[in-house]
């Protein structure tokens, strides 16, 4: 382990100059409805792209795997690449360039999370490395939160002001790319020989992993399909939500401000340490029971909300709580898992199950919706979070047990 100093100021500084670019990214399904007149097939393709293209991030990160010389090169490419299209938006006006530009954005940075999860496990001990994560998600929570509150005064009096600040917040978040460099990663123990493969093989050997990774880890396996469960009862409620909050809540624009952007960001900022700390006390299979409890109870408050605004507000809460857990569960479980192996393989089954999820999850909840209420379509995404932390739970007990068998 060498000079984790570097790799804190790396990991930090990078969630701190990429935090303007996510804000107005993440404002980018507006923009193109209210200046670009995208059309509705154009913006449910927007939507279907940001799970879906996760399938594809597998392959920016199965070549780093068991390389780490090429994990900062990785991660400085993945950035330079992905931003380079927003610097043309000054001279672009067709939402298909949009749409492309931000499907690759959302793959290649997904697509660089194994590198960094590796160089965090490679460079720092397990406690620091769960307080970097943690901290690094705080600032980036917090800047997706607060920094649309500025851009959107900047959007209304400034006519396509946005046209001006992706390459802005694009040409910020390349600065990262100093600090980047100066991450020491160890070589000394790579192997020279390069295995060469022919084009069906490289399009398989990421799959062929994951695979491996699954059949021979029961319990990554146990997790694994726990979080998928867990993660389609809150996909599968999407499509609900904003005919529930237009149409049944009949929200003004800032009361939804209030909830999205404040409740849910400064509840995401205040207990991730809280949920950090949990991480070293208790399980993977028990922490994560808790995370997709609470996010059981998600619809079940926003339901309540018809009887009083309140409701909302603690909705969202409750929804921040739940996002700071997930994020920690989602991203450190490759290196949990892994333990002293190379956690690209563990790190890249997340990923491909985000995909698999998100290539027909949102379409299910909108066929959901259109056969029946959006009440109904909420509650069964509830009944499966809740059976996703029936499914964690039971494993901890199991494993405890199994556990205590053998002492």
């Amino acid at each position: 382990m060498s000079d984790p100093l570097k790799t804190k100021s790396a990991y930090m500084w990078t969630r701190v100059l990429t935090s303007p670019f996510w804000a107005i990214y993440n404002m980018l399904p507006i923009i193109l409805y209210k200046d670009l007149g995208a059309s509705p097939i154009q913006l449910a393709l927007l939507f279907t792209l940001k799970p879906l293209v996760s399938i594809f991030s597998i392959y920016w990160s199965a070549a780093i795997s068991k390389r780490p010389d090429l994990l900062v090169r990785n991660i400085i490419l993945a950035g330079v690449l992905g931003h380079l299209p927003f610097l043309f938006c000054p001279f672009v006006h067709s939402p298909w360039f949009y749409i492309a530009a931000f499907g690759l954005y959302m793959m290649l940075a997904r697509g660089v999370v194994p590198a960094w999860m590796e160089i965090l496990k490679l460079n720092l001990s397990s406690s620091s490395r769960d307080k970097v994560f943690a901290y690094g998600s705080i600032v980036g929570y917090l800047g997706n939160g607060l920094f649309p509150l500025t851009l959107g005064c900047l959007l209304d009096g400034y006519q396509e002001a946005w046209r001006w600040l992706f390459p802005i917040a694009a040409s910020l978040s390349c600065i990262a790319i100093i600090f980047q460099l100066r991450i020491p990663i160890d070589c000394s123990q790579i192997s020279t020989h390069k295995e060469k493969l022919s084009l069906s093989q490289q399009i398989t050997k990421p799959w062929k992993h994951a695979w491996d990774v699954i059949r021979t880890r029961k319990d990554y396996r146990h997790f694994q399909i726990g979080f998928m469960i867990g993660g389609m009862g809150l996909m599968v409620m999407q499509p609900a939500l904003p005919p529930f909050i237009v149409d049944t809540l009949q929200l003004s624009y800032t009361e939804m401000a209030i909830a999205f952007a404040l409740c849910k960001g400064v509840a995401f900022a205040l207990t991730t340490p809280f949920w950090a700390k949990q991480m070293k006390k208790i399980d993977i299979f028990r922490y994560s029971s808790h995370v997709t409890l609470i996010a059981a109870l998600f619809p079940l408050l926003l339901y309540t909300a018809q009887l009083h605004l309140f409701w909302l507000y603690a909705a969202y809460i409750a929804y921040g709580v739940m996002q700071a857990g997930s994020e920690l569960s989602w991203h450190l479980s490759g290196p949990i898992f892994a333990k002293n192996e190379d956690s690209i393989a563990y790190s890249n089954v997340n990923i491909l199950s985000v995909g698999l999820r998100g290539a027909f999850t949102p379409a299910l909840g909108s066929v959901l919706c259109c056969c029946f209420h959006s009440e109904f379509v909420m509650i069964f995404g509830s009944l499966l979070c809740l059976f996703a932390t029936e499914r964690m739970f039971s494993y901890s007990r199991r494993s405890s047990e199994a556990d205590v068998i053998a002492q």
